[in-house]
């Protein structure tokens, strides 16, 4: 979690602000469904330099929540206000905020954007508490607000395993991405829902991630589900192959795909010819690498 800024008084921090960094699966593997319904997986993720801006303030009383995006609900159903109340629930502390999101990455895009604001929320709620829950704590509070919520508390890229809550660093470098949604959201439940695990490889080995050639490893087995839905996705994977994309894919359970570049001048040229033919949402963004300073890569994204 990229922390921006802090709003400091005389008896403490009175408010934070927040990057809350949107991510891609780079490789996505589903090895089976256990008995309560959950899937075990093995994930690569890296966080974007995409992100919603997340403001957090002391308030008189309660939680309130405001967002811009005017299709997010506020109620119980808002991560946000879940991870607000989870915090409240672990910690025998009454949450009194006032919280402000801003949203910059679609919703139920196989991106994380909801996962990425409870993380925040909880990492700015525990500064302004005085840090009364330690690494471990926020670890297991996240991941029972869900699968990819640990993923953005940590920062950078990461083997996701189990569940999605089980989490290796690893080192990837600063690849560019064009990122490409339709506007048909795609709920993961939904995708998960109409997953055929039968026609899935069976192998539970984890790949070498050579850097230099993503294009050897880059893998979603959620892919076939959103393709089946949005069969249009194939003919853009195929536009960003030839305008030079080292790998492309979905994220997640979709339904955006991404274009994986070497640098930032074949990303831009790829995403202006793109443009040309391609009238949903997209943007160009950096992969994160866990080495920034927290704010040093906060205007490397651009809308196309």
């Amino acid at each position: 979690m990229y922390l921006k800024e802090r709003f400091s008084r005389a008896e403490g921090v009175a408010g934070v602000r927040l990057l809350c960094p949107a991510k891609v699966n780079l490789y996505l593997k589903v090895l089976g469904r256990r008995p309560e319904g959950y899937h075990d997986l093995v994930t690569v993720m890296q966080p974007l330099s995409l992100a919603d801006e997340l403001t957090v303030t002391r308030a008189a009383s309660g939680v309130i929540l405001e967002c811009d995006h005017p299709q997010l609900p506020l109620d119980e159903s808002n991560l946000v206000r879940r991870a607000a109340l989870s915090f409240e629930e672990e910690t025998g502390l009454k949450v009194k905020a006032h919280i402000t999101l801003r949203k910059q990455i679609p919703v139920a895009a196989g991106l994380g954007g909801g996962s990425s604001d409870a993380a925040g929320t909880l990492a700015a709620l525990n500064t302004l508490a005085g840090d009364p829950l330690n690494g471990a704590r926020l670890h297991r509070l996240a991941a029972r607000l869900g699968a990819d919520v640990p993923f953005f508390l940590q920062g950078g890229p990461a083997v996701a395993q189990g569940t999605g809550t089980r989490l290796t660093p690893i080192t990837l470098p600063s690849y560019w991405y064009v990122l490409l949604n339709p506007g048909v959201p795609l709920a993961t439940r939904w995708v998960y829902e109409n997953l055929d695990l039968s026609q899935l490889a069976p192998s539970s080995e984890i790949p070498a991630w050579d850097p230099e050639h993503p294009e050897t490893w880059v893998h979603n087995d959620l892919q076939t589900v959103a393709l089946r839905r949005l069969p249009e996705l194939n003919g853009l994977m195929r536009q960003l192959k030839d305008l030079g994309a080292k790998a492309q894919a979905v994220s997640g359970s979709g339904p955006t795909i991404f274009g994986l570049f070497s640098t930032l001048k074949a990303a831009r040229e790829a995403g202006e010819e793109m443009r040309r033919t391609f009238a949903g949402w997209m943007a160009l963004c950096r992969g994160l690498t866990g080495q920034e300073s927290d704010t040093a890569w906060e205007n490397q994204t651009w809308m196309i």
